[in-house]
């Protein structure tokens, strides 16, 4: 046997770092110098931030949400003032803060009338709230706010059938809701929410009077900061916006009770207006974007329960029982706007608004 020298092989030489990567990736894929990969790094890092940012937030939410839920609840009446041989009226009570206010007042033993447009559901709700309390002496009536002649009729019967009224909640309303308008051609933010209840109050004062002790309670909102009354065009003819609308109404529900509470002086009959706060109901349901904050965000908002707290607190507040022109929310006295302090204003609407109801209320 010949022996056979052995060589040793040439070292392997590297492939180039691009040939093997150009292996595993095409060539238009791997630019690991270029703009394009820089920009894919940087959104990532920025996907990586955001979704991090996120569950940071949760957390907190999570850790701090009795806190949350207790700041956003507001105000709560500590009153525990029995409002036995009272009888109540409350518009818009089928619902939301009406129907919670109805429940608590007839816990305090209180008589509460509920003026519904829908008396079905009206029932529905009285029901409900016998259900829960089976000593409630609660009824249901109908009222539609968006006529004159429904709140006429209404009246007249009341009057016939009811001897005392020592409480009337103005609550019911309507809230960015498409261009309608009234039975009587008012628009229908101002007709439901002002002028439906301006009428409906200048029925029933005299019983109030005779009543009195009494309270009247007219149901606002924060809104009223960001309304202004346009007498020049009132129903929005010219043009129509339903937020802006919406806080015309809620402007005009405060100068109503600071007009109403200076011309009931020395009645021993109590004016006031409130803000429920932001509250989940189904006022909403005329805005989409509302409906979805609401639901989105129902941490930070209100329950129907803690929305009427206010309303509850200046209908059975014993404290209460000579304050009269102011505007409350969570259950305690609240700033009003510039525009709803001018009493050039209110004396203005309140003739504007007779006028148009065909009235005289001096």
């Amino acid at each position: 046997m010949i022996p056979c020298a052995v060589y040793p092989s040439p070292p392997l030489r590297s492939a180039p770092l691009y040939a093997l990567t150009s292996a595993v990736l095409p060539t238009e894929q791997w630019h690991p110098a270029g703009g394009d990969g820089k920009a894919q790094i940087r959104g990532t890092m920025l996907l990586l931030l955001i979704i991090a940012g996120l569950g940071v937030v949760t957390l907190l939410v999570i850790l701090f949400a009795p806190h949350i839920r207790k700041y956003a609840a507001g105000g709560v009446c500590m009153s525990t003032a029995r409002l036995d041989g009272k009888t109540v009226l409350i518009t818009g009570a089928n619902t939301g803060i009406g129907k919670e206010t109805v429940r608590d007042l007839a816990i305090r033993g209180a008589r509460v009338i509920m003026a519904c447009r829908d008396v079905e559901k009206g029932e529905e709700a009285a029901a409900s709230i016998r259900a829960a309390y089976s000593k409630a002496d609660v009824e249901v009536r109908e009222l539609d706010l968006a006529d004159t002649c429904s709140i006429r009729a209404f009246a007249q019967k009341f009057l016939r059938e009811v001897t005392h009224l020592h409480i009337l909640i103005n609550n019911a309303g309507v809230m960015m809701c498409p261009y309608t308008k009234t039975i009587d051609g008012f628009e229908m933010h101002i007709g439901v929410n002002h002028l439906g209840h301006f009428l409906l109050t200048s029925l029933l004062i005299g019983l109030l009077k005779r009543s009195a002790p009494a309270r009247i309670i007219v149901v606002s909102s924060l809104a009223h900061n960001f309304g202004w009354v346009r007498f020049h065009d009132l129903h929005s003819q010219g043009s129509y916006n339903s937020g802006l609308a919406y806080c015309q109404s809620k402007l005009a529900n405060v100068l109503f009770a600071r007009e109403l509470a200076r011309r009931l002086k020395g009645t021993n009959v109590t004016v006031n207006s409130v803000h429920p706060g932001t509250v989940n109901s189904d006022l909403t349901r005329h805005s989409t974007l509302m409906t979805i904050f609401m639901t989105v965000f129902s941490m930070f908002v209100k329950t129907p329960r803690e929305g009427a707290q206010t309303s509850i607190y200046c209908a059975a507040a014993e404290e209460l029982h000579s304050v009269s022109g102011k505007h409350f929310s969570d259950c305690a006295p609240a700033f009003v706007a510039p525009q709803g302090r001018s009493e050039e204003t209110a004396r203005r609407l309140w003739d504007v608004s007779c006028e148009l109801l065909g009235i005289e209320w001096d």
